[in-house]
């Protein structure tokens, strides 16, 4: 069985690069996906497309509608979902993408650290699990091909 899993949420680090290794390193049957993680790229991808926009607003308004149509998609073919909270900056991005997922009825793994637990208690109300690093997430994904 081949396990669909979209990588979500913070930008900043390599997680989804070590989530990738360590599954390979596995062996395991799962396809990765995930967002445009250029983080320049992305926030310029509408003004690059659509044209200037006098407005940061406006530039980041564009920007989003266009990354949102690769993010919905790649998580609509998902079996799986797996967003991460940073803990630098705040990713309103990610909590969109946690409740789209939720909505969507996805399996929901929640990354995170210890000290955004209250913050998130709602997001990780809807998750299946919740986890601090990507070892976790490899361990669960592991599991999942056990009998």
């Amino acid at each position: 069985m081949t396990y669909r899993v979209y990588l979500s949420g913070e930008i900043h680090s390599d997680w989804r690069t070590d989530i990738q290794k360590q599954l390979e390193a596995k062996n395991l049957d799962i396809e990765l996906s995930g967002p445009v993680c250029d983080h320049e790229a992305s926030d310029e991808v509408g003004v690059r497309i659509l044209g200037d926009e006098e407005k940061p607003f406006w530039q980041d308004h564009k920007a989003a509608k266009i990354n949102a149509i690769r993010v919905r998609k790649g998580m609509d073919e998902a079996d799986i979902v797996v967003v991460k909270f940073g803990e630098r900056y705040r990713q309103w991005n990610a909590a969109f993408d946690a409740g789209y997922a939720i909505a969507k009825n996805k399996q929901l793994i929640v990354m995170h650290y210890p000290a955004l637990t209250h913050a998130l208690k709602e997001v990780d109300a809807g998750a299946a699990a919740v986890v601090q690093n990507a070892d976790q997430v490899v361990e669960i994904l592991e599991y999942l091909f056990h009998d």
